[in-house]
């Protein structure tokens, strides 16, 4: 992980889901090593009122590894404050044919080495950008 203060929030966020993302993907690491890599041992995320910590967060990734999604994030705004993150991304991934973009609202804090402490994030299933209204 590269330093939270030394990169553009958007990059920051981008490289931070896409990095983390990738190792759990491409590495046969145990999958609390990578989850350790990317968060502290206390991380609380809340997604749309599901709360995980850091053995839900683990968990979570067998989904991924089992479907090996092809995915890409695009982040339209980010702000900083200090050790907080407030970002406006979309994600968009690929998994069994199916094509999803996931609007992600997020507010989050991490540690001054890079690593999520807290997040809070909203997110809602959007159309492709590729089909008009």
């Amino acid at each position: 992980m590269r330093p939270f203060s030394d990169t553009d929030p958007k990059e920051f966020i981008a490289d931070f889901f896409t990095s983390m993302t990738e190792d759990l993907l491409h590495d046969d690491e145990d999958p609390a090593v990578i989850i350790d890599r990317y968060h502290t041992p206390d991380v609380v995320e809340v997604a749309d009122g599901h709360h995980m910590d850091r053995d839900k967060l683990i968990a979570h990734t067998r989904p991924v590894r089992k479907h090996r999604p092809e995915h890409r994030i695009e982040v339209h705004e980010a702000l900083l404050n200090g050790d907080q993150i407030a970002a406006r991304y979309t994600l968009h991934v690929r998994q069994r044919q199916k094509d999803l973009h996931i609007e992600v609202y997020f507010f989050g804090t991490f540690t001054p080495d890079g690593r999520l402490h807290r997040a809070h994030m909203l997110t809602r299933t959007v159309p492709s950008p590729d089909k008009t209204a």
